[in-house]
């Protein structure tokens, strides 16, 4: 700011200094005055130039590190989120407001601290300036100057409902690019590379559309102010000639009127051009605050507990889950117990909540009603990293981390040794693969693990959460990449690993579950049935028809 004031201050002296040496130096012939003046010209400029590099240099680091800051919070509050609220806002939108609107909010930052803080001081300070030289000319000026804003400022004001559509645009451009991305090989299976191109094509003809719209208004306001600004340079210099001719004005004064007339247009046509930019950041703006001020659904404890009274006990009583804007409840008053040294399995139909319930006890949402209960305490109570120690959930999709297998492996246990991770690996029948890549540990794993196969990214899953170390197990579905052989190895193992530790599994395959201590069987998100697999037979019809509609993989192995 300071800097911005002295270079603006030093840029308002040279038009009074330039009417001095022609008053009274070039129609004087005083050569000394000339170049008297002239040298205190040249200093003054030199500070006005080291000041104006100066303040951009720093114009430049303060909008660097808003950016930076804004960006930071923006992630932080993200991960702060469930699930809920991130399928509101979209991943799409998301990324778009974290990196797009930053840096839309950042251009306008950077604009302000470069531009708008010295424009309106160097037209105030002009038309200051311009009295002290001719009262009868500043005061024309200071009547056309808003005829040169009006409109430009017309133009500004269309551009925000402009800018907004804009986002929203590039917000689906995001949305249909990650889309095609992510499922490239359902889109080739299916033959449908034509069809995802005209999806594409759709999403940027729209953009393209409001695109074009925004620039034909934003390129309109070039020529206009250039001819505003002529227009009003002639006016001046009219005026000008006829009060020279009337004797009221010298021609020195008319040079620096004219010289303060272009400081003062030049000021209020750049201030325009960046208020221009001010729509589309008050829009980015808006979008970005709107994710800051989101309140996630899983709300942090005001006094959350560090440790839990029963480790490795989980109760459901009566829970229910709706989803935001579904109909119905995906579960519907759901009790389930798990105990140190059982295994709970979850059993069900495709959609009927397995999935749903085991992100409830890792707290990936809060249920709707009802309690769950982590260690003989609710788990809105329990401090994040409290129930971290506690819960280990190795998801339906194995989903990994760009970086090598040692970092996710580590991605619980950050202190866990080599030994620990081999250990880890050869519970889940991952350490041959693994000792067969050349860097072993350290062997590059890409995002989301797109170099590895389906049932390598589970295993590694299934040694991360190992790895972790916690007191309840939840294997969502954590097999259903392996063959039957390899998935029967790594049960046998894992009992063994896990046998002082709760776990519950779900499993759309019978031949995982069968064995286990308490088999609890969902149907649309209600308990139909609980007990071992003998007695569920002979009880459940639902249980028995989900046996009978799958070979038995063990006698067919």
């Amino acid at each position: 700011m300071s800097l911005q004031i002295v270079q603006t201050v030093a840029l308002l002296f040279l038009p009074t200094l330039s009417a001095e040496i022609i008053d009274d130096g070039v129609l004087a012939a005083d050569t000394e005055f000339i170049l008297q003046r002239g040298g205190v010209m040249l200093l003054i400029s030199s500070l006005q130039v080291i000041c104006a590099v100066g303040a951009v240099k720093y114009g430049v680091y303060t909008a660097v590190a808003v950016a930076r800051d804004i960006r930071a919070a923006v992630f932080e509050q993200v991960q702060s989120l469930s699930s809920r609220e991130i399928g509101i806002f979209g991943t799409p939108s998301l990324i778009t407001r974290t990196t797009n609107d930053v840096q839309q909010v950042q251009s306008l930052v950077l604009a302000t601290l470069t531009g708008l803080v010295s424009a309106p001081i160097t037209a105030g300070s002009g038309v200051v300036l311009a009295l002290g030289q001719d009262v009868p000319m500043a005061l024309a000026l200071v009547a056309v100057v808003p005829l040169l804003s009006l409109p430009l400022l017309f133009i500004i004001r269309r551009l925000r409902p402009i800018f907004s559509s804009m986002q929203e645009r590039v917000d689906a451009v995001n949305r249909v690019l990650r889309e095609q991305i992510t499922g490239i090989q359902v889109i080739r299976a299916f033959a449908r590379d034509e069809f995802e191109q005209g999806r594409f094509a759709r999403a940027n003809t729209e953009l393209t559309e409001v695109s074009v719209r925004a620039g034909l208004l934003t390129s309109s306001m070039f020529p206009l102010a250039a001819t505003l600004v002529n227009l009003f340079s002639v006016l001046m210099v009219w005026l000008g000639a006829y009060r020279i001719h009337a004797g009221g004005m010298q021609v020195g004064a008319l040079t620096a009127f004219l010289g303060y007339l272009t400081l003062i247009l030049v000021a209020v046509v750049t201030a325009t051009f960046m208020l221009m930019m001010v729509p589309r950041a008050e829009i980015c703006a808006e979008r970005i605050i709107e994710v800051l001020n989101a309140e996630s659904s899983v709300a942090v404890p005001s006094k959350p507990l560090a440790r839990v009274s029963r480790p490795g006990h989980l109760d459901l009583r009566g829970v229910h889950f709706r989803y935001p804007g579904a109909q119905e409840a995906v579960l519907h008053g759901v009790d389930l117990v798990a105990r140190p040294g059982e295994t709970t399995a979850v059993v069900g139909s495709t959609g009927s909540g397995k999935s749903t319930l085991l992100g409830l006890v890792a707290r990936l949402a809060d249920a709707t009603a009802g309690e769950v209960l982590v260690g003989g305490e609710d788990i809105r109570r329990l401090d994040r990293s409290a129930l971290s120690r506690t819960v280990g959930l190795a998801p339906q999709t194995a989903t990994l981390i760009a970086g090598t297998v040692a970092s996710n492996l580590r991605l619980g246990r950050p202190d866990a040794s080599e030994e620990d991770l081999w250990h880890a690996l050869e519970v889940a029948q991952a350490r041959d693969f693994v000792e067969s890549l050349d860097a072993r540990l350290d062997a590059p794993v890409s995002q989301g693990g797109a170099n590895l196969s389906g049932g390598q990214r589970q295993r590694l899953a299934i040694a991360r959460v190992l790895v972790h170390r916690p007191l309840l197990y939840l294997f969502d579905d954590s097999f259903s990449a392996l063959d039957y052989a390899t998935a029967a190895r790594l049960r046998a193992a894992l009992a063994q690993e896990v046998a002082d530790a709760a776990v519950v599994m779900v499993s759309q395959r019978v031949a995982t579950i069968r064995h286990a201590d308490r088999i609890v069987v969902l149907e649309a998100g209600v308990v139909v049935g609980t007990g071992t697999h003998e007695e569920l037979l002979a009880t459940s019809p639902v249980y028995r028809e989900i046996v009978l509609s799958q070979p038995d993989e063990e006698e067919t192995a």
